[in-house]
């Protein structure tokens, strides 16, 4: 998708406003990182943004949490790689393993991200990528803000007891207010709402089993702020 030409310029603004959450590989602690500024410049344009750096999980950029990968059962919209080309092409491989033509997000190759090998792959599937341009600039250029924003977004996250029972802390937080290092303790799971709601891991499903018919997944999950799980 040409993000240069009216019909793609046209196509991108339609999914990138109609978008409520963006995905960014490669966005860690490191403030230096072109990945972590471009956190906050997109929430300033209204979009709730999920990082991901496998060494950061848990921390917070600009109130939203790191999570360490993609976990199974959730389906980004779009994802956008701050990669060098060879772990792009990793990402891009398991994208194309995990999802349908359907359901397969538009993938952003940040500048010096692009690979000629999944950009072939995504060629001959079909499915809509961009490359040799900045997902920050281009919604600048256009005046690009999020259609629906989902602000502040809700999160949770847990991590093993100080301890070392076994037990685990739950805790609620806000993408307005929240600002985390990385967890002393072991993280065991960290996510949105929405990442609850959808997420196969492990501890998403527990929590989804203690919901009583008469209450949403979210009063459970603010309810559920500050006990300790067995």
């Amino acid at each position: 998708m040409d993000s240069r030409d009216e019909e793609g310029i046209a196509s991108l603004q339609s999914i990138l406003s109609n978008t409520e959450v963006i995905h960014i590989y490669g966005a860690g602690l490191n403030p230096e990182r072109p990945a972590h500024s471009a956190v906050g410049e997109l929430r300033d344009r209204g979009w709730a943004v999920a990082p991901l750096h496998p060494k950061d999980g848990g921390a917070t950029i600009k109130g939203f949490p790191i999570r360490p990968e993609l976990e199974d059962g959730i389906t980004p919209e779009v994802v956008v790689l701050f990669l060098a080309p060879e772990r792009a092409r990793a990402v891009v491989r398991n994208l194309i393993i995990r999802f349908e033509r359907e359901e397969f997000p538009l993938v952003w190759f940040q500048i010096g991200a692009e690979d000629e090998q999944a950009r072939q792959a995504l060629g001959e599937m079909g499915v809509p990528f961009v490359e040799h341009d900045c997902l920050v600039r281009f919604a600048e250029r256009h005046s690009l803000q999020c259609g629906l924003s989902p602000l502040p977004q809700q999160w949770f996250l847990q991590t093993a007891s100080e301890n070392g029972d076994g037990c685990s802390i739950w805790s609620a937080h806000s993408s307005d207010s929240a600002s985390l290092n990385r967890p002393l303790e072991a993280l065991e799971w960290v996510g949105s709402l929405g990442d609850l709601s959808q997420s196969n891991h492990t501890i998403p499903r527990y929590i989804r089993s203690l919901k009583s018919d008469d209450e949403t997944l979210q009063n459970l999950a603010v309810r559920l702020s500050g006990e300790i799980l067995t």
